[in-house]
């Protein structure tokens, strides 16, 4: 037995009981490292109030902040991934998608359909980075593509909200293959002159930035947001260069030409809708492309 013992004791006492305090109520900013209360963080759309760093949103939370209330109807909602390669690891692939599909609500890592901002329609996909990082696999892939045909379809403009960690490694190839056929439906979108927004939040790497978050007629990000294909230490590693100050953060691609535009979230939504009718007037314009070329 130990000769000397720490005395027990809290500050936080009611008479002789002690005060229960629930747990979940604080947490502790990724940026700052500031410990800032949860419902605070809620309040102020997730961006911490010390540093301004913006957390990431889930996929409802981000659709009610773009959209009219109760405008938004969402399509293909019952798509879900198979394990079509048999993927072997330490936990199965279906197994994964069961685990993520439980944490999230969600049946894979993006939240597609229509709906109106300002009562200005337009077509809206928004990804989850919770569900297995916002990989994009065949679900994904084809989420996007109906999205941008349904858009053509209704001669609306399209808006993605792009999260992800890049392709979803578990379906090999398949995976892959959703970068040429989410860009060649957004093609289509293009030709008919409708306008294509994209919104880069924090991370949007891999193929995905190498797709269609690339191919935004307006590509707007968030303050701070980590966008690239390959991380910096692959690249490091690969170049043996010495990367610069902040690179492949929204404001370093910002001053390349890589996106037009940062904006914080807080005026996320009174931005795009100044942006979905300014361009959707542009795009109809006569001529609006080859004048636009001859520049």
């Amino acid at each position: 037995m130990s000769l000397f013992r720490k005395k027990q004791y809290s500050t936080l006492r009611v008479g002789n009981k002690k005060k229960d305090i629930p747990r979940g109520l604080w947490d502790k900013c990724k940026s700052c490292g500031e410990v800032v209360y949860r419902k605070q963080l809620a309040e102020n759309l997730n961006v911490c109030p010390e540093c301004s760093f913006h957390n990431p949103m889930i996929a409802w939370e981000r659709i009610k902040l773009l959209t009219d209330r109760d405008s938004f109807s969402e399509i293909d909602s019952s798509l879900g991934s198979v394990d079509a390669l048999k993927f072997e690891g330490v936990a199965s692939y279906d197994e994964k998608i069961k685990a993520n599909e439980k944490k999230t609500g969600l049946k894979d890592a993006i939240v597609c359909g229509t709906a109106t901002l300002d009562q200005q329609p337009f077509a809206l996909g928004v990804m989850d980075f919770r569900f297995l990082g916002a990989s994009m696999g065949s679900v994904v892939g084809e989420k996007v593509t109906r999205l941008a045909e349904l858009a053509t379809q209704k001669h609306i403009p399209l808006v993605i909200v792009t999260a992800s960690g890049g392709a979803r490694m578990y379906e090999g190839m398949l995976s892959l293959m959703q970068m040429a056929k989410t860009s060649g439906a957004i093609h289509h979108h293009d030709k008919a002159g409708l306008p294509y927004i994209v919104i880069m939040t924090h991370p949007t790497t891999a193929g995905v930035t190498a797709s269609f978050a690339s191919l935004g007629d307006l590509t707007l990000a968030e303050p701070g947001a980590l966008i690239g294909f390959a991380g910096p230490r692959v690249i490091k590693d690969t170049t043996q260069a010495q990367l610069p100050d902040g690179f492949q953060t929204a404001e370093f691609l910002l001053q390349k030409g890589m996106i037009d535009r940062i904006i914080a979230r807080h005026e996320l939504r009174h931005e795009l809708s100044l942006c979905i009718s300014y361009m959707t007037v542009a795009k109809n314009q006569p001529n609006s492309k080859s004048k636009s070329k001859k520049k």
